[in-house]
């Protein structure tokens, strides 16, 4: 195995969906390449203590921290974002998401442009 730039923006994104959920994705990267993933909602996998995030744009910056680790474990290495993608991703002010926190698929975040 080669380790590179894609392969950190890999580990980023499993990091980064092991902080939101509380534990570790596996499960959640094996569903995410089947059928199965358009019914699975975000606020089911979501970490219990996010569950009732207080602020509307709270609600929006972990949905969108949440779309970013999905892409960085894209299975595609070439579809993955770089980590100078990731960073100029989390500083800009990008409207998102455009559905309610609660109404959210992981299969929508997964369909999403970058």
């Amino acid at each position: 195995m080669v380790v590179t730039e894609k392969c950190d923006v890999y580990i980023f994104g499993v990091v980064t969906l092991q902080t939101m959920i509380e534990k570790h994705p596996g499960e959640l990267l094996t569903s995410l390449s089947s059928p199965s993933c358009e019914d699975i909602m975000l606020r089911d996998i979501m970490d219990s203590r996010l569950s009732l995030l207080e602020s509307l744009q709270v609600a929006k910056d972990v949905v969108f921290v949440v779309f970013l680790a999905l892409k960085c474990i894209h299975p595609n290495l070439q579809s993955r974002p770089t980590m100078q993608q990731v960073f100029d991703k989390l500083l800009s002010n990008i409207p998102f998401p455009r559905s309610p926190y609660f109404a959210i698929s992981l299969r929508e975040l997964k369909n999403q442009e970058i």
